[in-house]
């Protein structure tokens, strides 16, 4: 799964604040990931993070699960513009 930093992640379950998005601070074996809704920073192995995945947005377009994309095409990266 591709994963970036700065990426926004919607898991599954929400975190004990409420929230249910965090912003990707770090990727790699393992994840920092912060709470958008209360800040808290919390370093999660990449196989739990991935089981919890629902949804990843990137730049504002949603780039996994592909069919809740509607152009079905995944944004340009920055360096290929």
């Amino acid at each position: 799964m591709d994963v970036r930093v700065g990426d926004i992640l919607t898991m599954k379950k929400p975190h004990p604040c409420g929230a249910k998005e965090f912003l990707v601070l770090r990727s790699g074996m393992d994840f920092r990931i912060r709470c958008t809704g209360c800040g808290h920073e919390v370093m999660v192995p990449r196989v739990k993070a991935e089981k919890n995945i629902r949804q990843i947005t990137r730049e504002g377009e949603v780039v996994y699960p592909p069919e809740k994309n509607p152009t079905g095409k995944l944004p340009a990266d920055k360096g290929e513009q």
